[in-house]
């Protein structure tokens, strides 16, 4: 099995509220598959009760966003009436579609306590005909994702098929998200023809072909590449990829399409008013002036 590296990322740090690594998308990689965005949210200690994490309503369209959480809790909130709290082992899967918008808190007794928030959260682009579609939400339990073990390493399979399982998270194109805990050395191996992939190093160290990566780097591969690698007693890393789309996605802010008119158009929606707003929360992020 040969590794064919196309490109390693090296995580920028920004704010959300709270410090996040960002990893995608960047000028020379705007897509892996159909992920368009990814932060690593912390690991941060809030301390109570003077810090908060509050991501006011903001909008979206023309993706599915996926949370993740290793420590922490947050309460999800959108357009659609839902509220949910996501705690690690979790998933919430919301698809933006034609258009909805959410916020990200705490709860008021996580804020009551000092806690640390850690996490990975992904934009998942849709498909040109799936742009369009209703908004919805889904969440997934801990018991709803499989989990698959070897002598050395713990995989939850998040999204898409891998060794013999299969996800319950309905996607609307071929992807798959997996995260791997290490107890000890090991190697692993995956191979999927005609889609692309990344590895992204949350902790500890992997090595291909002999050569060392470290936490915060994500290393991209060729579409048909074979993937083989090394890891550290202590590694924690996540695998994304999936089919990639045949034309480009244009990204501003927090607006995702296929279509430069319709960012334009949920652009002056947010400004006046008329998206879709979520109910009981009077706060939200104003349109930027750039993006």
């Amino acid at each position: 099995m040969k590794n064919e590296i196309e490109l390693i990322i090296e995580a920028k740090n920004s704010d959300i509220g709270i410090p996040v690594k960002r990893i995608l998308p960047r000028a020379q990689k705007r897509m892996v598959g159909p992920f368009i965005f990814l932060d690593h949210m912390g690991p941060v200690l809030l301390k109570a009760p003077e810090d908060r994490m509050d991501v006011r309503p903001h909008p979206h369209i023309g993706l599915s966003t996926l949370t993740y959480l290793f420590e922490g809790e947050i309460l999800h909130r959108d357009s659609l009436g839902t509220e949910q709290l996501i705690v690690p082992g979790e998933v919430n899967w919301m698809t933006a579609g034609s258009g909805i918008s959410h916020s990200e808190r705490e709860s008021e007794l996580a804020r009551t306590q000092d806690r640390t928030i850690h996490g990975l959260q992904f934009w998942v682009a849709l498909p040109k005909d799936q742009e369009d579609c209703a908004p919805g939400f889904h969440h997934y339990e801990k018991s709803d994702i499989p989990l698959i073990t070897t002598d050395s390493l713990t995989i939850n399979l998040i999204a898409g098929e891998a060794f013999g399982q299969a996800s319950k998270l309905s996607s609307y194109s071929p992807m798959i998200f997996m995260v791997m805990t290490a107890s000890k050395t090991g190697t692993f191996v995956f191979e999927k023809k005609g889609h692309e992939h990344a590895l992204y190093i949350v902790h500890g160290s992997i090595k291909v072909d002999g050569k060392e990566f470290h936490e915060t780097q994500m290393i991209v591969f060729k579409i048909d590449s074979g993937i083989e690698i090394e890891y550290s007693a202590d590694a924690r890393f996540a695998l994304i990829g999936g089919e990639s789309f045949p034309e480009p996605r244009y990204i501003w802010w927090n607006l995702v399409s296929s279509s430069k008119d319709k960012i334009e158009k949920a652009k002056q929606a947010w400004i006046d008013g008329t998206f879709s707003q979520v109910p009981g929360d009077d706060e939200r992020i104003p349109l930027p002036i750039s993006n």
